[in-house]
């Protein structure tokens, strides 16, 4: 992670995926999109193929590794895709840190209202059954300027790293596209920390201390120059309880209210999920077994956040106040949608992780500003 300051629990670079900046070398359908030639339409790329013209055989593996797909409801598999994913998902540049999803939270990310079994792709040694290989995609419709697009979004591909050298990953992601065709679905929106072509819009990691000795101890961040570990404790505390009066967790009987706001929020940005209520349940309802821990870190994410009433900078510092309250160690967000405007003033520190944004198969005129985005990928 570098000598930055604050490194990035939930931003690492993407240490060893070698794979994903051959993507568009194994595959000329991945290079996605013309930003900047105005002459061009917004819109698709290629148009839809008729399903009958589909490729119907999944792809070729290399001979010794076999196609399987993942039932995260059998608790088994999910154990293989929790330890897979634990031992050799993305690290940051010092191989310090990792993520490591709980069960609960992959079995939430991977089942969406309408989601798709086929499209939770592992691979397998044939000799012994290992899992060796993951790569996801759920649905999800996104809006573009005034378009609602139907689009998978990928996620989760990861390759041991011992087998990192046998070029799974582009045969994966063939894989994943050609399922996700099956379904009649011709888009898709990613995430990586690499940069391939080209990006709709690349956002910043930033992180705000919660347990600043526990960060500064395992080698998170550092004990910033002049300063003493009672002074950081000290420029870092939060007071015991919010400040708004009535804030509370959402429950299921808010899900239309929580709809109706969240909708008309996210329609001033220009690219943006178009949530249904359904969608807001499944998504936004809380459920504690579902945060992610990071290493021995504990990281929450800001995720989508309105406010109408409450200044934002008050709404998120009684987010920060309650992270503490649960015993999170740093609070993570991108400065995508308005989060900008509470960064800096709530001390939150840019770490050195980006994210880039991709779409598959899909044109825009022009980059974003991370503030015209309203998309969280997990």
């Amino acid at each position: 992670m570098g000598d930055n300051n604050n490194s990035p629990p939930g931003s690492p670079k993407e240490a060893d995926h070698s794979d994903a900046n051959q993507l568009v070398k194994d595959d000329s359908s991945l290079e996605t999109i013309d930003l900047g030639d105005v002459s061009l339409a917004e819109g698709p790329i290629e148009p839809p193929t008729p399903l009958s013209e589909v490729k119907q055989e999944p792809y070729n593996l290399p001979t010794q590794y076999e196609w399987t797909t993942c039932d995260l409801d059998s608790e088994d598999t999910c154990t293989e895709v929790y330890n897979l994913l634990k031992n050799n998902y993305v690290e940051d540049d010092e191989n310090m840190f990792r993520f490591n999803y709980s069960k609960e939270f992959l079995r939430w990310a991977l089942h969406p209202p309408g989601y798709f079994r086929s499209w939770h792709i592992g691979v397998r040694a044939k000799t012994n059954k290992k899992l060796v290989a993951f790569i996801t995609g759920v649905p999800a419709r996104i809006r573009v300027r005034d378009e609602i697009v139907k689009m998978a979004e990928i996620n989760f591909l990861c390759v041991h790293k011992k087998l990192r050298s046998k070029r799974l990953a582009p045969v994966m992601i063939k894989e994943v596209t050609r399922r996700v065709h099956l379904e009649n679905i011709w888009q898709a929106a990613y995430t990586a920390g690499v940069v391939l072509p080209t990006p709709i819009t690349t956002c910043q990691y930033w992180h705000r201390s919660l347990n600043p000795k526990k960060l500064i101890d395992v080698g998170f961040s550092r004990l910033g120059a002049r300063m003493t570990m009672s002074r950081t404790i000290k420029l870092y505390k939060l007071p015991d309880s919010p400040a708004t009066p009535g804030f509370r967790k959402m429950e299921l009987r808010d899900v239309p209210a929580v709809t109706r706001l969240l909708r008309n929020y996210l329609s001033q940005f220009v690219v943006a999920p178009d949530f249904d209520e359904n969608d807001v349940e499944h998504w936004l309802l809380p459920e504690e077994k579902w945060w992610t821990t990071y290493s021995i870190l504990k990281a929450a994410y800001s995720y989508y956040n309105v406010s109408t009433k409450t200044p934002l900078l008050q709404l998120m510092n009684d987010a920060l106040i309650v992270a503490k309250q649960k015993d999170f160690d740093v609070f993570n967000a991108l400065d995508v949608m308005q989060n900008e405007s509470f960064l800096k003033e709530l001390k939150f520190g840019p770490g050195d992780g980006q994210l880039h944004y991709y779409l598959y198969n899909y044109r825009m005129r022009n980059a974003l500003k991370p503030s015209e985005l309203g998309l969280v990928l997990l």
